[in-house]
């Protein structure tokens, strides 16, 4: 049976890659897509996803627009690496949206659709900051028992890219991340440790040329601002494509190899604000619902990807 799934996210180059592969894939019964300020703000990430859903065919499922801004601190972006639209692009005229917001906000949607569906129906997907999804579950601490699962694009058990030490989507709400940490839902961690191997080389890029259709094309402008403004931003050849990372442990989690153990979430240190600390020092204790990517199989990763991308009409 598909797995049911409510993506959150912030489009986001990565993440409109995450909607291609969810939209393209059997496997994925996406219910929603739902939106959150974080690489841009939230009027523009939320026009992205309308767009993404316009190439992808998704004009029947509901998108929700959700927090403007963190649980406690200010706004920051991410312009450095995904421009001032939050998804510039080469060589693509990306189309007018045929996809409206749907009233109501993501939080209540979240809570709404958890709540319609049988305990352990609904799996929470992330891919942005955390704040929605922290939000959902104090105002309905009941969906903590009634999701399946919380895969969520963040954090880095050894690695940070906002700062030394922590992670884009955890540093900007790491309050809101704390709060989802510690909910007794199944979590898994999808990092930085193991999203920096999910690397689009020119080679992976060439196969999307190589469909030759819209949603391959998009994929390749998508490619092409995104390595640039990596490399002049990061030092990465190649760019780190995260976010889809999380719907393919979904599709197959033979192809993201995970451990349990503990995690938490550092909110007052002067130089780790932000950091994810996973505690791998002894098997994980009885009782442990959260778990930690840590190595991808790169070649079928980027063969779900193709093959979901080649399947969009």
């Amino acid at each position: 049976m598909a797995r049911k799934i409510i993506l959150d996210c912030d489009p986001g180059h990565d993440d409109a890659v995450a909607i291609l592969l969810a939209a393209g894939s059997p496997e994925i019964d996406l219910l929603g897509i739902t939106t959150v300020g974080g690489n841009q703000t939230l009027g523009k990430v939320t026009f992205n996803a309308r767009q993404v859903m316009t190439i992808a065919g998704l004009t029947d499922v509901p998108l929700h627009a959700g927090c403007t801004r963190p649980l406690v601190r200010p706004m920051e972006v991410a312009a450095d690496v995904h421009g001032d639209s939050g998804m510039e692009i080469h060589g693509f005229d990306l189309p007018d949206p045929a996809v409206e917001v749907a009233p109501g906000h993501a939080v209540d949607y979240i809570i709404d659709t958890v709540m319609a569906h049988e305990p352990g129906e609904v799996t929470l997907v992330p891919t942005g900051p955390l704040t929605n999804i922290a939000l959902a579950v104090r105002k309905e601490p009941r969906i903590a028992e009634r999701v399946r699962e919380v895969v969520l694009m963040g954090g880095g058990y050894h690695e940070g890219n906002k700062t030394a030490t922590a992670e884009f989507n955890i540093s900007v709400d790491p309050e809101a991340a704390h709060i989802v940490f510690h909910e007794p839902w199944p979590l898994v961690m999808v990092g930085l440790d193991l999203t920096h191997q999910a690397l689009a080389t020119r080679e992976v890029e060439a196969r999307f040329a190589a469909l030759g259709t819209r949603a391959g094309d998009f994929v390749v402008g998508l490619c092409g601002f995104f390595r640039e403004a990596y490399r002049q931003a990061q030092g990465f050849d190649d760019p780190p494509v995260h976010d889809p990372c999380t719907v393919a442990y979904l599709i197959d989690p033979s192809v993201v190899s995970t451990v349990r153990a503990p995690l938490d979430v550092e909110l007052r240190g002067g130089l780790t604000t932000g950091m994810t600390v996973a505690d791998f020092r002894a098997p994980a204790p009885p009782g442990c619902t959260t778990s930690v990517a840590v190595k991808l199989d790169h070649g079928r990763f980027w063969d779900l990807v193709v093959g979901a991308v080649e399947g969009l009409v």
